[in-house]
């Protein structure tokens, strides 16, 4: 497998030298300021070939953008929200603050404000988000759920950016099992806010 890896690279970074190969001087030199590769101008186009590959070789690995596959931990870094009307069982779960936690046990009550940790759940059940029509206020989304696919009149689908924007402003928490206590995929979830009995 690791010869399987090299030798894509080794094929990516022969197509690249290819491709600059192909290109005038001028096309180089913006290539090579772009890379980082200074003292062009007096360069051959085979140097402007060779700088250019090998300050893309020995560059950084860039830094991941988030993007809106990845929402991202959200404003509280996944933490738990809490307040004098915080329940026992948001107490009593297991608090996730990254999508690489893992459950202590089958069966775990969990809790988070994580939003990839949230997505993530929600979409490997088939979940969209939703609102409950009817709940709204104004412009403003209702009783937050998630559309399963069922024939449920009363869900709206939203966009995650609406849905943990409204999660957020209400400070909820996600309150949830990723598993039964016999190992099965469990679809329970209930949203809590920490201030008021509602939630």
């Amino acid at each position: 497998m690791a010869d399987k890896s090299a030798n894509e690279a080794t094929n990516a970074a022969g197509s690249d030298e290819t491709r600059l190969r192909e290109m005038k001087a001028d096309q180089l030199r913006e290539e090579a300021k772009e890379a980082g590769v200074s003292g062009t101008s007096e360069m051959r186009k085979d140097d402007l070939v060779n700088e250019v590959v090998r300050a893309r070789r020995d560059a950084p690995p860039e830094e991941p953008t988030e993007t809106s596959d990845d929402p991202g931990a959200g404003p509280d870094e996944g933490q738990l929200r809490t307040g004098e009307q915080t329940s026992k069982s948001l107490r009593y779960s297991q608090e996730v603050t990254s999508p690489d936690e893992e459950p202590e046990r089958e069966g775990r009550s969990l809790a988070t404000t994580h939003h990839g940790v949230i997505k993530r759940w929600a979409e490997e059940r088939g979940g969209a988000p939703a609102t409950v029509t009817g709940t709204e206020h104004e412009s403003h989304l209702g009783v937050l759920r998630f559309d399963f696919g069922g024939e449920s009149e009363n869900l709206r689908r939203v966009s995650w950016d609406e849905w943990f924007e409204t999660f957020d402003a209400r400070r909820l928490n996600f309150i949830y099992q990723e598993t039964r206590s016999d190992g099965s995929q469990s679809n329970f979830f209930r949203l809590e806010s920490p201030e008021r009995e509602d939630g």
